[in-house]
């Protein structure tokens, strides 16, 4: 395993670290999520037209730049150090991937070209608070976390035009302007229940797409109210939908890593700039030992957590040791040749991505802590944005953890803690 950058990782970093600077500071990004959309549509265009961002890991003939997980997961570590509001995570990293594996030829040809250069967006949307449990990062995904009937949820109904929709979905990421919808719901009833996925146009009648407060403003999302709305079904019948859902979670659970890594490093270098210039009882407070262990701590949780990380994406790459998330996906999104029977065996992402993402939002929520109580009392006040990566950390654990419940699977998914004969 070679673990240095290619230099054209490194020069996609660079490029895209420059552009944020440049377009992403702390003004404007509290202008951007104040907007009614929750991110800058003018630097959407310019990561999708300039640097590909949107296409990054699709294949080539469908627009895509043919890149692998392992780049789309180093540009969302730099997303992730400024907490970029964009479109990138629910398109790019949830719902592009589900239509490249489970589509028809005819809707990969017409989504995903508008899907890589960006004048698309679009959102996964599973009801309730399950996206961590339809991704299997916390538990096998087999369950009814779809809802339908009395559970809730979304319920599909087939009719002689096609499929019909109905149900409520409280937290969908970019719900709100996301101009296509990738839908899970319930069909079949109680004796042959199964979860589909749909497609649905955001602004389809009898939609009703409301913007919520969330707790990370830089992650804006929506509550999705589908009332008998026509929807098109992703893909065929007999694919196998958890298998894939559960392929999908493994790169996004690397790339989320990578995005929570950025932002811990970020917040880390900017506490040590900030002790080096705060002085105290007349010397920089960064000089005293506890605050230099202290930081030293946060320093060794960060880079343990960058390497963990790395090796998430890497793992999450075709042809490398993983075993090519991308040949899987489309392997998952076939037909199974045992029918329903192959469709009900959920498939879990290997443990490497659960411990990689638990590993990140630690380091994470510990770096944005000590971030705001070293920097005093301008630490804790709102003009700062200290307190933005601290929501991050909270929100993305809420999201896609927590963190004992993502280190609890990928030990059960191990048998980790199986009785075994010991030798006495």
């Amino acid at each position: 395993m070679d673990a240095s950058l290619t230099p054209e990782q490194d020069e996609i970093r660079r490029t895209l670290r420059e552009l944020l600077h440049s377009r992403c500071g702390p003004h404007e990004l509290r202008a951007a999520v104040d907007t009614p959309a929750g991110h800058d549509p003018a630097l959407w265009t310019a990561l999708a037209e300039q640097l590909g961002l949107p296409g990054l890991a699709l294949p080539e003939n469908y627009g895509g730049v043919g890149c692998s997980a392992t780049e789309l997961a180093l540009a969302c570590e730099e997303t992730g150090r400024v907490l970029a509001p964009s479109p990138l995570l629910a398109t790019a990293v949830l719902a592009a991937p589900l239509i490249a594996a489970l589509g028809t030829e005819a809707q990969r040809t017409a989504l995903l070209p508008r899907l890589a250069s960006g004048t698309l967006t679009a959102t996964l949307a599973v009801p309730g608070p399950a996206l961590t449990t339809a991704l299997a990062l916390t538990g096998d995904n087999g369950g009814d976390w779809a809802g339908g009937g009395r559970a809730g949820g979304v319920q599909a109904r087939r009719t002689e035009g096609g499929w019909r929709l109905y149900g409520q979905v409280d937290q969908v990421l970019d719900g709100h302007s996301a101009g296509l919808l990738v839908v899970a719901a319930h069909a079949g009833g109680f004796a042959r229940s199964r979860t589909l996925l749909f497609l649905l146009a955001g602004d389809a009648a009898g939609a009703v797409r409301v913007r919520q407060t969330a707790l990370d403003a830089t992650r804006p999302q929506a509550r999705l109210q589908l009332r008998d709305v026509e929807a098109e079904l992703l893909g065929e019948e007999g694919a196998d939908v958890l298998g894939v859902l559960a392929g999908v979670g493994q790169v996004a659970a690397a790339v989320l890593a990578c995005e929570a890594v950025g932002a811990a490093d970020r917040v880390l270098e900017r506490t040590v700039q900030y002790v080096k210039q705060r002085e105290q009882f007349g010397r920089p407070i960064g000089s005293f030992q506890a605050v230099k262990h202290r930081l030293a701590d946060v320093y060794v949780a960060v880079q343990a957590a960058r390497s963990a990380a790395y090796y998430a994406s890497w793992a999450a790459t075709p042809s490398r040791g993983a075993g090519g998330v991308d040949m899987r996906l489309r392997r998952l999104g076939a037909t199974s040749h045992d029918g329903a029977a192959a469709a009900r065996q959920p498939i879990a992402a290997p443990p490497a991505e659960r411990l990689a993402l638990a590993q990140a939002l630690e380091a994470l929520r510990t770096a944005s802590a000590e971030g705001i109580q070293f920097h005093g009392g301008i630490g804790f006040t709102w003009e700062h944005e200290a307190h933005l990566y601290f929501k991050r950390a909270a929100g993305d654990e809420l999201l896609f953890g927590p963190v004992h419940r993502l280190r609890a699977h990928a030990a059960d998914a191990a048998r980790l803690f199986d009785a075994q004969e010991v030798a006495v």
